[in-house]
């Protein structure tokens, strides 16, 4: 009896210590933002789909010679010897939003990114893109893994982590970026923009937390846009896009 009371101690104490454990890892974003990539919660939490899945209906092309197409329901940029940076960005503009979306490299090799609030350059259609960008990064193995930072694209660069950085405030968001981003899956990404005040999460963790007080250049509105950066080759991919504006 003593051996059998025994036994449902340790196999009671084990269960309990091991969901324990499971809760610890648990990450739960703010309230308001989204945990996962689930249409039919994004929906019913008032989120609105920017892409079906079928077709690019509100999104236009803009920039260098990568080419954007509709690859098993998700949107695909890719090219070679890509001139220029090339945009797939929505023809509407958003202010205040909460934006998801989920995308992973099919070519590690190529950069990318996610324009929010972005602009374009002059009066030409095609003009130059620039705005915040939350980072594709792809590099690894300690060099910078940056995914989720923002980029002040064709404007003042890094602006988190800020450019003018310590060697060890780069090196902590290297070692969280490893540590979160899965090369060989989808990555979630969530963008909350409230007036001046960006932040984005990746896969559940926050990684930037910025407020533009650049008066000349923060940016209150604009629209949003996938990234096939220059270079030799490119291949990403985006899906579950929805947004919900605040």
């Amino acid at each position: 009896m003593k051996s059998l009371l025994t036994l449902i101690f340790t196999t009671t104490f084990c269960f309990a210590d091991h969901h324990k454990e499971e809760s610890k890892t648990e990450t739960k974003l703010p309230a308001g933002l989204p945990s996962k990539s689930d249409p039919n919660a994004l929906k019913s939490a008032g989120f609105s789909s920017l892409f079906d899945g079928k077709d690019l209906s509100g999104w236009k092309k803009v920039g260098g010679n990568a080419k954007f197409e509709i690859k098993d329901g998700s949107i695909r940029g890719f090219g070679e010897k890509i001139k220029g940076n090339t945009f797939l960005r929505t023809e509407k503009e958003f202010g205040n939003f909460i934006l998801t979306f989920q995308f992973k490299f099919l070519d590690k090799s190529g950069n990318s990114g996610c324009m929010f609030r972005g602009l374009q350059k002059g009066a030409n259609a095609d003009g130059p893109v620039t705005g915040y960008q939350c980072e594709h990064d792809n590099f690894k193995n300690e060099q910078r893994s940056w995914t989720a930072g923002i980029y002040d694209e064709a404007r003042r660069g890094w602006l988190s982590p800020d450019k003018k950085a310590s060697a060890e405030v780069k090196k902590a968001f290297t070692a969280q970026g490893e540590k979160l981003f899965k090369w060989d899956d989808w990555n979630t990404i969530v963008i909350r923009c409230q007036g001046t005040h960006l932040q984005t999460y990746l896969n559940g963790e926050l990684r930037a937390d910025f407020t533009d007080t650049d008066e000349k250049n923060a940016t209150l509105k604009g629209f949003i846009a996938f990234q096939v950066h220059s270079g030799p080759t490119g291949d990403i991919l985006w899906k579950n896009i929805f947004l919900k504006e605040l």
